[in-house]
Order: C-alpha cells, then sequence, then structure tokens
C-alpha cells in the first residue's frame, strides 16, 4: 500500500461531509531566490513525479528480483520521466525505517529482496542519483521519519532492526509500529539515519511525506504518555507538545542538511489541508474530517511563513469542480490557499498532483475526464508563487490509464524540461 493508499485508508472513515511572514525573499544571482536561511532556492519550474516503493508501489514490481531486473525498472522510470518532459524524481528510500542504500544505522529494505536485512547486491540509490543526473533530472531523496513497519509484530523486523534493540522507542497503533516523536533520542536517531544518505551522496533534495504523527484511527489512542509525562512540561497540552516535536524535527533537519552538502534543498509534501476555517479563520474553506495541525500535528504552514524549509508540496489531490454536500475540498479552492501562505516567504511552492485517480473507475467523474489535471495546470498558472507539480506516481506516470498525463505533456510541457535550477 502506497503513502497515499495508507491516507486513502485512514481518511475514508474520517472526512467529514463537510503566523507572521519570515522575511521577504531577495532576488539572487541567476534568478534563484534567496530565503531567510540564506540559501539559494531554485528558480526554474519542477516537473516532477513520486517513485515509490513501500509496499512495491512504483518500485521495484516484486520483491525479489535479481540486481540487474531491478536496476533495468529503476532505469526504464527514470527513462519515462525524461520522455514525459519531466525533470524530478523524487525516490522513496527509506519507506519504513528502513534503507535503499548502504546505512549503516538500519537494515536494506525488504521490498528489496523480500527479506528485510538482506543485501539486495547493489546499492539503488547511487545508482538512482547517477542516473537520474545522467539524465538531466533531479534526485530528491524522499524519507519517511517514523514509520517503522505496517505490521504490529516486532518480531517480523530484522533482529538488528533499531526498533527491536529500542523497544521502548516504539509504539503501537493501527496495526502498525511507529517511533514515538516524543523521545528525543529518536527523534536524534531517525535524523542520523536519514542524512546519512545527504552525506553519502549529491541528492538534489530531502523529501518527507505527509506521516509525523499517524493518520487518526478510530477508537485507538496513540499511547505517548510516559514520553509526554517525562518531556512535556511547560505545554498547555499534549498536542501542542506533539506539534512541538515535529517543529523541531523540521528544524533541527534543516540546519543538519546546509552543515553536511550546501545548497540540497528541503521539501515536505503534506496532506493538502492545513487547517479548516471553521476551525481557524487563517485555514481553508474546506470540510475536510483532517486537518494536518490538529491530526498529525505537523503545522504545514508555520513551516513556510517560516521558511524552515525550502519547498512545500502539498498533496492537492480533489479535483476543481464546484464545492458540493459530498466533497470535503477543492482543487481550485486550496490553491490559492496555498498560493497566499507562500507569498513572501522564500518558501518554494510546488503542487501535488493526484494523476493515480485519472481513469480509476471509483473515483468521481471528474476524474474520468482526461483534461482534468490539465485544467489544474492551468489554474495554478494563475498563481505565480506555484513553481511546479509533481504527479503521484511513477506507475501511472508510465500506464496513463485514460492519457491524462500526455494530456498535461501536450498542453503544457511542449518544451524540453530544464533543471529546475
Amino acid at each position: 500500500m502506497s503513502r497515499r493508499a495508507f491516507a486513502v485508508t485512514a481518511l475514508s472513515g474520517l472526512v467529514a461531509a463537510g503566523g507572521v511572514a519570515a522575511g521577504t525573499a531577495m532576488a539572487g544571482a541567476g534568478g534563484e531566490v534567496e530565503g531567510k536561511s540564506g540559501r539559494r532556492r531554485a528558480s526554474g519550474e519542477l516537473r516532477g513525479m513520486w517513485l515509490a516503493t513501500v509496499a512495491n508501489r512504483d518500485w521495484p514490481s516484486k520483491p525479489g528480483l535479481t540486481a540487474a531486473e531491478q536496476r533495468a525498472e529503476l532505469i526504464a522510470h527514470l527513462d519515462m520521466a525524461e520522455k514525459r518532459r519531466l525533470n524530478a524524481v523524487i525516490f522513496q528510500v527509506r519507506p519504513t525505517a528502513d534503507a535503499l542504500w548502504p546505512s549503516p544505522y538500519e537494515p536494506w529494505s525488504h521490498y528489496l529482496t523480500g527479506t528485510q536485512g538482506k543485501d539486495p547486491g547493489w546499492d539503488p540509490l547511487g545508482t538512482a542519483v547517477r542516473e537520474a543526473h545522467a539524465r538531466g533530472l533531479e534526485l530528491h531523496a524522499w524519507f519517511n521519519p517514523y514509520r517503522v513497519a505496517g505490521h504490529a509484530d516486532p518480531t517480523k523486523l530484522a533482529a538488528s532492526h533499531p526498533a527491536r534493540t529500542h523497544p521502548d522507542w516504539v509504539v503501537t497503533y493501527g496495526g502498525k509500529l511507529y517511533y514515538n516523536p516524543g523521545i528525543p533520542e529518536v527523534r536524534a536517531f531517525v535524523q542520523k539515519a536519514m542524512l546519512d544518505a545527504v552525506r553519502r551522496y549529491p541528492v538534489d533534495a530531502v523529501h518527507w511525506d505527509d506521516y509525523f504523527y499517524p493518520y487518526p484511527v478510530a477508537g485507538q489512542v496513540f499511547d505517548d504518555d510516559a514520553a509526554y509525562d517525562r518531556y512535556g512540561g511547560g505545554f498547555p497540552n499534549r498536542a501542542a507538545w506533539r506539534r512541538d516535536n515535529i517543529d523541531k524535527l523540521v528544524r533541527e533537519t534543516a540546519a543538519q542538511i546546509r552543515e553536511i552538502r550546501p545548497g540540497t534543498q528541503f521539501g515536505i509534501s503534506p496532506f493538502g489541508v492545513w487547517r479548516n476555517a471553521s476551525t481557524d479563520p487563517l485555514g481553508s474553506d474546506t470540510r475536510a474530517g483532517v486537518q494536518t495541525y490538529d491530526d498529525l500535528h505537523a503545522d504545514t504552514r508555520t513551516w513556510v511563513r517560516e521558511n524552515w524549509i525550502d519547498y512545500i508540496c502539498p498533496q492537492l489531490y480533489w479535483s476543481a469542480h464546484p464545492l458540493d454536500q459530498q466533497v470535503p475540498a477543492n482543487y481550485a479552492v486550496l490553491l490559492p490557499w496555498w498560493a497566499k501562505v507562500a507569498r513572501g516567504s522564500g518558501t518554494r511552492l510546488y503542487i501535488g498532483e493526484a494523476l493515480y485517480k485519472a481513469g480509476d473507475p471509483a473515483q468521481p467523474a471528474a476524474w474520468q475526464n482526461p483534461a482534468e489535471l490539465s485544467r489544474h495546470l492551468t489554474l495554478a498558472k494563475k498563481h505565480p508563487e506555484v513553481r511546479g507539480h509533481v504527479f503521484f506516481s511513477a506507475k501511472e506516470v508510465k500506464e496513463d490509464k485514460i492519457k491524462a498525463m500526455a494530456r498535461v505533456v501536450a498542453d503544457h510541457y511542449q518544451q524540453p524540461a530544464r533543471p529546475p535550477r
């Protein structure tokens, strides 16, 4: 199950029928933009796709392929990105507290060989960086900070897995295993594990998706009582403490990236609704059943306004058709809301696009129209803050059931892709 599928599962029973700017960005040399952090921001248009490895969603097609077969499939995805005139691939290299490179901190991913910890006989991340750059593509290394496993049985993990050697770091919730974000040692460890890849490879960005504290599961409680009792003093409530834990992770990771590999970007792709306006007047005119600020304890708006990150790529996975009683959110409503949030912040705004919905018979009528995604890009051109789009995901970029991606290319990507920076 992909990160989107995880999110959809979590949302299915939850969707209801229903700051201060960080300083003005300054133009830098060569059309680049310099934000509050002093780091150069990319100035071109991003045309990206996610390449998901969790549950073998996009790649490899199944565990246990030979190294040559895995490499051939990976290269085919990069070739397809180039063919579609994209310029960036966001490659999931740490899907479940594991690694798609020879990490000294975490085991090899079982999505490669079928056995966690088993060496696949090659270096997928190193190969991806080299081959992407050879094609003029940026390679953004995509990590999931806190997800440990899509099951609740620690004995299924490799014997050397940190979650087994430090069982006190782990919370079982919703039938899955997670690291506890409220433990400082956990926060330090996940940063060390992720940033090992930045030390080893010239990745163009560190990328996180929408998983911080897990999506709510009805009737279940994320048991972080012990950590809250120990570290939560001074906070008005548990939610504020949890948000601070995630804020610390974001700020500390940004600082370490700057130290380890200056110029490497740091981007986050959250669920598309920060807060509904009915909850907070600064929120969007939506009726989403999940709000990142309240449910995932991810204050995505602050990260943008304070310019803690280089780019934000909200997942705006709704159609642009007018709202009705059944629709909790709308692309045409959220697009200008995010543009306003990003305005003047120095944080670049990219939009996550739901290519996977195009032609899916389970989706509403709007998604059966090959022009729906192209209309999204047309709408985005009205907002200069939008500097690109990322499509979920590689499998659909290749299959393109109803030619929605082909329509995007024909309408918007006629000029060959240039690197976004």
